[in-house]
């Protein structure tokens, strides 16, 4: 064990609820029981296989209100491993799930036996027939692949509210729709082709003319059993109306039964009947999309009506006049959504019953925006509309700003009301469809059922297609709240078909919560053939048994997650997942939602627990430690919630009191830390030639081993040498800002190679050019931006250098009368941001009174407008750091970019580099992972330039790609050189 090794206790929940009824056995604390564990590793490899208590526990949980811990988690890298997995429970009678995004809100991607992972090796689109068609894999985001779709003007059908973080797998495998999709532009109808495997290991690809043959010689009691079904149902044309009748309004309850019709071979069949599926049929590898026209002139308008029944009343008209969007927020959802970042402050006022429609145009050319503007006008004048509070205009906008910002609060609508719920409740998200004519009338009666049994809940949806969604919240760990839902549950499934004959599930597939109700929906002849459908395809019933098919009629009620307090920062979260793919450490050991269900359960045991101790155990390398501190996270979650925050609070637990103090003195003595770091930078520069790279990673790496690997860093090659003693000589007289290097470029120089002046001479000198000349104090040299004590929670430290920094630049900016221009984003951040909390109220005055730029904003707003291009490279290739993310100069960074290069790229894949300073450098194989599919797009061509905007980010990507990173300012320099 190191020397310094942190103790976990510290990291022990200050206050612990349980033992909670649903908190995970003592018995489990072992994690996958035996020989399970060992035949896994035996048939996959050790690496594909996670077994310890921690990894059981944070898989255990997805967007649902349901919990259920697998017996072990299995991280398939191809079909060879997902045949592998599905012989294996064949032959040992066992029981498997596949899980992507874990986005689905049903339980779908829970399992209690093995659980397959198949998002973090199966990410990636070929785009074909010029944007027309698109190859995705499976595990590749809505967002992601849109993206790619978008330099071709096409874009998917399907586009669900959690398109940041849901794959396509999961989309086609619940026939999630979303705001515009319908019944004309879901996976059902959008799909071309798709690639499965089936339960006993056959893998059909439905695009290939011999698909049939070979199906038939693989699974000739399949083909006939599908067939035989196929002629049950167009013998009897009762049924048959009844099934088309069904999909006429969206419906995702139950197998869709109109596979049987729209197809006429088994492999057709099995095409139309994997959609919406949710992984009982079998495993969807590879999906092929035709995909739809991107209409980019976009007119909408957030309309304000005094009650759901009068908003409801109007979705008709809209539809008629051609809106391709007409979205339902009730008051409930628009005051939740004071929490979502732009979302106006007033809105927390609205009255109880006042509702919203979003409504939308899209037309691809100006002529025709002009015609659905005219069209909305004339809905607008015959509707009463109401203007409760002053932000409110009841008026239709161009502006992709203001737009933005509603499409924002809508998409918020699960998570904003979720975090806005009573502490330690549990959230259902109920999703359901009438006949759009009938919309107002089932608005009606669902607002009198929430009354009747005591719930109050949010209502929003997709109003033009009769689809809403309404959140409740209710105690899963008190038995009269749990028998409240149920008889809530009961009637309301009852309204919905025996009233309306609309559909229990619309979009969010049958799932957990539903399952007990299909019969109800659709009969016992039509449900008789579901059930008949998964024997003939599942005769061994292996795949995701219970989550769409269940006779048990309390199924709905079996593994309700309880929700205990934890930290208030974290406390809101609701596991909805769309902080996953933007967390650096996803592929590696842990997520910002699983680090708070790992806090949650550590809630629910009791003192003592062994399986308490185990989740501690290794909390430290796979959540504190590892996490990059970037808070990307918070930019992702729409009610913000900033996990890196608490992990920076849990790594300043885990400090000594000697740890602090230490700490803080290197803050109050950073002058000479700040020489002393780069005398031995300047050093270890000149060291590898003498002993060589690898004798130096070996010394660090035993030292890592002796101390602790979060104290001591690991050697890299790509560290770059000392910068220059002295900074470039400037004037105060006349300066237009004032300049502040950060340290770490008063500390590390630049590329190594690259002729040519440092970064602040560049700056310096660019400047000049644009007749903005700025001005570096000589007392820079022992401040700091705080950030080096923040990302390490060192609280003493971080609020001794907070306050000098502030102190230093006001009276630098002559008490901010100049812009303070920082030349590393990360330092900006800090500087704009970070400092606050931890300044005295003097200095918080201060501070507020500061103009912290960014220096590439410097440049793009005040200095490219005065500067001559002169030369300019090919190609340059960006990494946007996720400071530039936090501080929304993105479009600075691009605009510098493009006055420099004739092509200027941004990764689709582009993300946090999680080098965090020197974290990439403490562990090595955090900024591995994190960069792992940027660096592959990087690689797959050649660049004339890799730009960034931060020293240590840039050195992350060196090692990532082996291409030479450097500053966007020192390619403007080049170009603006006389």
């Amino acid at each position: 064990m190191p020397l310094l090794e942190p103790n976990p206790g510290t990291m022990r929940p200050r206050s612990i609820s349980g033992p909670a009824h649903d908190r995970l056995p003592e018995h489990r604390a072992g994690g996958t029981p035996e020989p399970l564990r060992t035949e896994l590793i035996e048939l996959l490899g050790a690496e594909k296989v996670l077994w310890k208590v921690s990894d059981l526990v944070r898989y255990a949980s997805d967007a649902s209100p349901y919990r259920f811990v697998p017996q072990v988690v299995v991280i398939a890298e191809d079909i060879d491993d997902v045949s592998a997995v599905l012989s294996y429970a064949h032959g040992r009678q066992r029981e498997v799930v596949f899980r992507a995004a874990g986005t689905s809100l049903n339980g779908q991607a829970q399992g209690e036996d093995i659980l397959v992972d198949v998002r973090r090796h199966w990410a990636g689109i070929e785009v074909l027939d010029g944007g027309r068609r698109a190859r995705i894999q499976p595990g590749t985001t809505v967002m992601r692949a849109n993206a790619a779709l978008a330099r071709h003007g096409r874009i998917l059908g399907p586009d669900p509210a959690s398109a940041i973080a849901c794959t396509l797998g999961g989309v086609v495998a619940n026939n999630a729709s979303g705001m515009t999709a319908g019944t004309t532009r879901n996976s059902y109808r959008t799909l071309s082709s798709l690639t499965l495997v089936l339960p006993g290991g056959t893998v059909v690809d439905t695009a290939d003319p011999l698909a049939d043959e070979e199906l038939a010689r693989a699974e000739p009691a399949l083909c006939h059993g599908l067939l035989e079904i196929k002629k049950e149902i167009e013998a009897d044309a009762a049924l048959v109306a009844r099934i088309r009748a069904k999909y006429e309004i969206k419906n995702t309850t139950g197998y869709r039964l109109d596979a049987y019709l729209d197809g006429n071979t088994p492999v057709e069949i099995l095409r139309g009947l994997m959609v919406g599926s949710e992984g009982t049929l079998g495993f969807i590898s590879e999906v092929v999309f035709d995909t739809l026209p991107l209409d980019r002139e976009l007119c909408s308008g957030l309309l304000f009506f005094p009650s759901l029944p009068a908003a409801a009343a109007a979705v008709p008209l809209f539809n008629e006049a051609g809106a391709i969007a007409v979205e339902l927020m009730d008051g409930n959802t628009l005051r939740a959504s004071v929490s979502v970042d732009g979302v106006p402050a007033d809105w927390a006022g609205l009255p109880k019953d006042t509702t919203a429609l979003l409504v939308e145009f899209r037309a691809p050319d100006e002529e025709a925006r002009a015609a659905c503007e005219r069209r909305a006008a004339e809905v607008l004048e015959g509707l009463d509309l109401v203007a409760p509070v002053p932000s409110v205009t009841n008026a239709f906008t161009r502006d992709a700003h203001t737009v933005n910002g509603y499409w924002k609060a809508r998409k918020a609508f699960v998570t904003a009301v979720g975090g806005a719920r009573p502490s330690g409740t549990t959230l259902i998200t109920e999703d359901f469809a009438v006949p759009p004519s009938r919309l107002a009338e089932a608005c009606e009666a669902l607002l009198a059922l929430q009354a009747e049994h005591g719930f109050d809940a949010a209502v929003a949806g997709h109003a033009a297609h009769g689809n809403l969604h309404f959140l409740l919240a209710f105690d899963a760990s008190e038995p009269a709240d749990v028998e409240r839902y149920a008889a809530f549950m009961d009637a309301f499934c009852r309204l919905t078909v025996e009233r309306f004959d609309g559909s229990l599930k619309a979009e969010h597939s049958t799932g957990r919560n539903m399952a007990p109700f299909l019969e109800l929906e659709w009969g016992p002849r039509a449900t008789e053939l579901m059930w008949r459908t998964k024997r003939v395809v599942d005769p061994d019933g292996v795949l995701a048994p219970r989550i769409l098919l269940d006779r048990d009629p309390d199924a709905h009620l079996r593994g309700l997650k309880t929700i205990p307090r934890v930290e208030a920062v974290a406390d809101p979260c609701i596991e909805c997942g769309f902080c996953e793919p933007t967390c650096p450490s996803e592929d590696l050991t842990t997520t910002p939602r699983q680090r708070i269900v790992l806090r949650r359960e550590m809630t629910r045991q009791q003192p003592g627990s062994p399986v308490l101790e185990g989740l501690l155990d290794s909390y430290g390398y796979d959540a504190v430690d590892t996490c990059a501190g970037d808070s990307t996270c918070k930019l992702a979650c729409p009610v913000g919630i900033d996990t890196g925050a608490l992990m920076k609070d849990f790594r300043h637990r885990r400090h000594s009191p000697r740890e602090e103090a230490a700490a803080a003195l290197a803050a109050r003595r950073f002058k000479a830390v700040e020489a002393a770091a780069r005398v031995a930078v300047a050093a270890a520069d000149k060291l590898p030639d003498r002993v060589g790279d690898g004798l130096l990673a070996g010394v660090t790496a035993a030292a890592r081993k002796v101390v602790r690997p979060d104290l001591v860093p690991q050697w890299l090659p790509q560290i770059p040498g000392a910068a220059a003693r002295k900074l470039p000589p400037t004037r105060r007289v006349g300066a237009h800002a004032v300049y502040y290097p950060a340290c770490v470029n008063r500390i590390f120089g630049g590329p190594e190679g690259r002729p040519g002046p440092s970064l602040p001479q560049a700056l310096v000198a660019v400047s000049e050019r644009a007749g903005k000349p700025v001005w570096i104090p000589r007392d820079v040299n022992g401040t700091c931006c705080a950030t080096i004590w923040h990302s390490k929670g060192y609280e003493s430290g971080n609020r001794v250098m907070a306050n000098r920094i502030v102190e230093a630049a006001w009276g630098w900016t002559a008490g901010g009368r100049l812009p303070l221009v920082v030349d590393a984003s990360s330092c900006t951040l800090g500087i704009a941001h970070e400092v606050v909390p931890y300044l005295t109220d003097d200095n918080r005055e201060l501070h507020e009174r500061l103009r912290i730029v960014d220096s590439i904003v410097w440049a793009a707003d005040e200095l490219l407008p005065r500067l001559e291009i002169r030369r300019t490279v090919g190609s340059a290739v960006l990494h946007p750091t996720c400071s530039m993310r936090h501080l929304g100069d993105e479009a600075q960074l691009r605009a510098v970019a493009e006055a420099c290069a004739d092509e200027v790229v941004v990764p689709d894949d582009a993300g946090c580099c999680a080098f965090a300073g020197d974290r990439g450098m403490l562990h090595p194989e955090l900024t591995a992972s994190a960069t792992a599919r940027e660096a592959a797009e990087v690689t797959a061509r050649d660049f004339d330039a890799h730009l960034s905007a931060n020293r240590m980010c840039e050195v992350g990507m060196d090692r990532a790609t082996g291409r030479g990173y450097y500053s966007a300012l020192l390619e403007l320099e080049r170009a603006t050189r006389p």
